[in-house]
């Protein structure tokens, strides 16, 4: 799962969360702000009520009675004055219940005393708890509301934040780790961030791609090198027992023993040779400029190697479009590439086999070439590894695999080929060789 995905997973969930806990606590909450907001209220009445006795007396009220009481018209809240003791001192605002015109209702009651010319008066504010709690459902609404908003602006913007955030971090893994092709020609340059975590990434995956360049190069030009070089002391042995084998004094031992020799050189030839065409095609020696039909070039490398053929028994049928053609390749590389798949599908191929040539353009533009024996197969552990230089195994004796298909899989790369193989024990091998749009 990518980091931001869990990250706006998280912020989500987080959100979430947050708002259920909201929810569970928005009655208690509303409850306790409405009764917080009517003990105000009540106060700020009570300073009214002070101020006028403070101005005009308690006379003001009274009026010529012994107490003093006044409720609106729906009884949703009242106002009493009345004389006490003067031991008497209350300050409170609590809940009660009073009974008005028979009625028995519950109010919020605020409860003070205080003394006017040296008498101690009580006065009550109520206010119906009915009223208070009237808003509390349409405040809990209110409040929901505000909070989702909110919550969901948080999350556009924590998520603009986060995308911001990891851009450098999905431009890293762009442009450094995806569809990278090796080795890394393009130069490496920095990302721009202001997150030292990326750039000390950033860095450490520059330097790693340096290191591997510079290994692979250096590994390139030891081989170029060291191929080249053998050529010649290899040809100056192979010619030096050409010489010993015209001695006519020489026994039939010895020459024996010199044509084992030369046929160990010749095979030591072959490989350098291999390696060294390997390594001009790593190193892009090759100009790709060429037309080619896959069909006559079938043809040709059939008729090269059909004296193999022959020697097993084995036919092949070519079943490839004439008039498919393939721009931009070279020729004598792409010979070398089918002739050597050919060579396996002989050289590997039971006695009386069949080899079957097809293309075939698939729907997104592509071409596709398949070659297809009847031969013994190659174990599925092997799979991954049969491009590999020097790679062999050995199933039935003669069977092994060495820079052939090395020589198929650079040749491969340097075209911008995708090559797969497919195989079954006993049943036969496939090659699929698939030529991008641009071919």
């Amino acid at each position: 799962m990518k980091l931001s995905t869990k990250l706006t997973l998280f912020i989500t969930g987080s959100k979430l969360v947050i708002v259920l806990l909201f929810v569970l606590a928005l009655p208690f909450l509303v409850k306790q702000i409405a009764s917080e907001y009517t003990n105000y209220t009540l106060k700020q009445q009570r300073k009214k009520v002070l101020d006028i006795v403070k101005k005009n007396g308690t006379d003001y009220y009274f009026q010529g009675e012994d107490n003093y009481g006044s409720y609106t018209m729906l009884k949703e809240e009242f106002i009493a004055l009345l004389p006490v003791e003067s031991s008497l001192s209350m300050d409170t605002i609590k809940n009660s219940q009073r009974l008005i015109e028979r009625d028995t209702l519950n109010y919020r009651v605020l409860s003070y005393t205080f003394k006017d010319k040296n008498k101690n008066y009580l006065l009550e504010i109520g206010k119906t708890t009915a009223s208070i709690n009237q808003y509390n459902k349409p405040l809990q609404r209110f409040a929901l509301y505000v909070l989702i908003i909110l919550i969901g602006l948080t999350i556009l913007i924590d998520l603009t934040f986060i995308r911001v955030l990891i851009r450098p971090l999905a431009k890293i893994i762009k442009t450094k780790l995806i569809n990278r092709k090796f080795p890394f020609k393009d130069g490496q340059k920095r990302v721009q961030t202001s997150t030292t975590d990326f750039k000390y990434l950033d860095e450490s995956l520059i330097l790693l791609m340096s290191q591997i360049n510079e290994a692979f190069y250096k590994e390139r030009e030891f081989t170029s090198n060291a191929s080249h070089e053998l050529m010649t002391p290899i040809s100056i042995l192979q010619n030096k027992m050409e010489n010993l084998l015209t001695d006519e004094t020489l026994d039939e031992p010895s020459s024996m023993a010199i044509i084992e020799m030369m046929k160990t050189v010749d095979r030591l030839k072959n490989i350098t040779k291999s390696l060294l065409l390997i390594s001009r095609i790593e190193n892009e020696q090759y100009i790709r400029k060429e037309q080619v039909k896959p069909l006559l070039l079938f043809n040709e490398i059939v008729e090269e190697i059909s004296h193999r053929l022959e020697e097993k028994h084995i036919q092949i049928f070519i079943n490839v479009s004439a008039e498919a053609i393939l721009e931009g390749v070279n020729k004598d590389l792409l010979f070398q590439l089918f002739f050597n798949l050919i060579h396996n599908a002989i050289k590997f191929n039971r006695n009386n086999g069949e080899i079957f040539i097809t293309d075939n353009y698939l729907n997104n533009g592509t071409y596709e070439i398949m070659i297809t024996d009847t031969g013994i197969g190659i174990p599925k552990a092997d799979l991954p590894f049969v491009f590999n230089r020097f790679m062999k195994t050995n199933l039935e004796g003669d069977v092994g695999y060495g820079l052939g298909l090395a020589i198929v899989k650079s040749i491969a790369m340097y075209h911008q080929i995708q090559i797969n193989v497919q195989s079954e024990i006993g049943e036969g091998t496939t090659f699929k060789i698939v030529f991008p749009a641009m071919y």
